[in-house]
């Protein structure tokens, strides 16, 4: 019997086992597939040549988080690299906005779109040298941060504090408008906004814009050396050293709960394996309170709250084995890791209205990956390891394009769809599709098959908008990892923070499992699972 069984061997289900390891707990990690990583994974199935990240590739967020730093993933072999530009948006015309590690260069870049553009990005940056080690200790930590928001407002002083967060709230439209005159600026922020699920219009897409472009100007858009799979493998090895276990196709059908505490779980394969102090779940809440916990052990509240929980946008991958660098006719764009492509802030809304309507998008916004530029390793010299994914309804009424899309997503449909993101790409590299040599196709049941986080394609473990983050995620609520069960911890990225590989829902879980074995935090921990109860 072990002291914590973690179901799910995800980056956030490994950082949790990680830091209960740390404090002498004895850990095992339940994972349904046959390799660990849960979205974190790289292989040569593609090409024997070149290494493809399945799912997540870049990683500011773990980049910049404290968790990750904590674990000093380099004594495990983990290598990061950076392409020469961290991103670019590339137009029709020609022209690119470029998003550089050197604030100087990407004031330089947006200066020739419009005067002025390039103060207003040093603007910025100056808000985010003042504002950014709070606003991150606010993001990372379980709620409420309060250390961290009383130190941002003694730092901001005065109406400075107002004003930021006025600025957070923003949709991404209004805050590139205030801003900037020119596109590119605009086009940078709505861009890295639509990482998630948070179009022009909506509340705060401003200031998630403006946090993951401070991120990337900051600490840039790494990649593991080798493909995400390193990541992953740094994860397991340090908690192979102390003691933990890692037990993949072992998939966990039941959380055993009795007298209102979870005292193990049950595997497909029947077997019953207990736990001494805690059962921590890197699964999304759907999964964890829909199916593996018994509904007479839920709240109704909870059963109601869970009946509006909101998925993010499903996604539709498409990978590359290409014969050379691709032929962008903004010659800029060929130095960046990450590129978008879209025509516009308008075009933008415009492919955010359709998913709303249920429809397919024809003119799809895809955020595209040159893993070789950023990571040589990825393919042979002179070519390159490339992805691009774009977003779609989770349901589908019917298809804004000419190939009456349904969602089947059967081999025909599959194959269409990749077409209509192959011409996007086209349009800005002519001849781009002469470089192809193989392709692969992620639709969304194949992304849930090969990882069941990933709901219908849903990649952040629910909507990144306001009305899910915070005291609010994954229901209303405390906004901790707590459950209605004594000793059972959510850690996925349905639980705050949400999305990205940074690894603060299973620290998180983590601290709360360690928290309820320490006399002084047991009043907090208690009041927190009352609460998740009545809510």
């Amino acid at each position: 019997m072990s002291d914590a069984v973690v179901i799910g061997a995800g980056p956030n289900g490994l950082v949790a086992a990680n830091i209960l390891a740390d404090h002498g707990w004895s850990v095992e990690v339940l994972e349904a597939q046959d390799t660990p990583g849960g979205a974190v994974r790289s292989d040569r199935g593609l090409h024997p040549d070149y290494v493809h990240d399945l799912f997540s590739s870049f990683y500011p967020l773990a980049a910049a988080s404290p968790v990750i730093a904590g674990l000093r993933l380099d004594r495990e072999g983990l290598r990061w690299s950076h392409a020469p530009r961290v991103l670019a948006h590339p137009l029709p015309d020609g022209r690119c906005a470029v998003l550089d590690r050197d604030r100087e260069v990407t004031a330089d870049a947006l200066e020739t779109f419009a005067e002025g553009d390039g103060q207003s990005w040093k603007d910025l940056c100056a808000i985010w040298d003042r504002a950014g080690d709070d606003l991150l200790g606010a993001v990372f930590t379980t709620m409420p941060p309060v250390r961290s928001l009383v130190a941002l407002a003694l730092r901001m002083r005065g109406g400075g504090t107002l004003r930021l967060a006025r600025s957070m709230l923003l949709p991404v439209r209004r805050f590139g408008e205030e801003e900037f005159s020119g596109e590119a600026g605009r086009l940078l922020l709505a861009g890295t906004a639509l990482h998630a699920d948070l179009g022009p219009e909506s509340a705060a897409s401003g200031g998630f814009g403006w946090l993951m472009t401070m991120l990337g100007q900051e600490y840039g858009f790494p990649v593991p050396v080798g493909g995400a799979g390193a990541l992953t493998g740094a994860l397991v090895r340090r908690l192979e050293r102390r003691s933990g276990t890692v037990r993949c196709g072992a998939r966990v059908t039941e959380v055993v709960v009795r007298g209102g505490t979870a005292l193990g779980v049950r595997t497909a394969d029947g077997d019953a394996i207990r736990a001494r102090r805690a059962v921590l779940a890197d699964v999304s809440a759907p999964a964890l309170y829909g199916r593996l916990i018994a509904a007479e052990h839920l709240p109704q509240r909870l059963h109601a709250d869970m009946r509006r929980f909101q998925w993010d946008f499903a996604t539709f991958k498409v990978d590359w084995a290409l014969d050379g660098p691709i032929p962008w006719k903004a010659g800029e764009a060929a130095g960046a890791g990450t590129v978008h492509l879209a025509d516009s802030v308008d075009d933008l809304t415009r492919f955010a209205a359709q998913i709303a309507m249920r429809l397919v998008p024809d003119r799809p916004f895809l955020l595209l990956g040159q893993m070789t530029t950023a990571d040589p390793t990825r393919s042979p010299a002179g070519t390159e390891s490339a992805w691009a994914y774009t977003h779609l309804p989770r349901e589908i009424r019917d298809d804004a394009g000419d190939d009456h899309l349904t969602g089947a997503w059967d081999r025909a449909e599959r194959e269409a769809m990749a077409d209509r993101v192959e011409q996007q790409v086209e349009r800005y590299a002519p001849g781009f599709r002469d470089r192809v040599m193989n392709r692969r196709i992620l639709a969304p049941p194949t992304l849930q098959a090969t990882d069941a986080n990933l709901d219908g394609g849903a990649i952040n473990g629910g909507t990144t908008n306001l009305h899910q983050q915070a005291f609010f995620r994954p229901v209303p609520g405390t906004g901790r990892p707590e459950t209605p069960i004594h000793g059972l911890f959510l850690a996925s990225s349905s639980a705050h923070p949400g999305g990205g590989v940074h690894g603060a829902p299973g620290a998180n879980a983590a601290r709360a499992a360690l928290g309820t074995h320490r006399p002084l935090a047991r009043t907090a921990t208690a009041l927190a699972r009352v609460l998740t109860r009545r809510g």
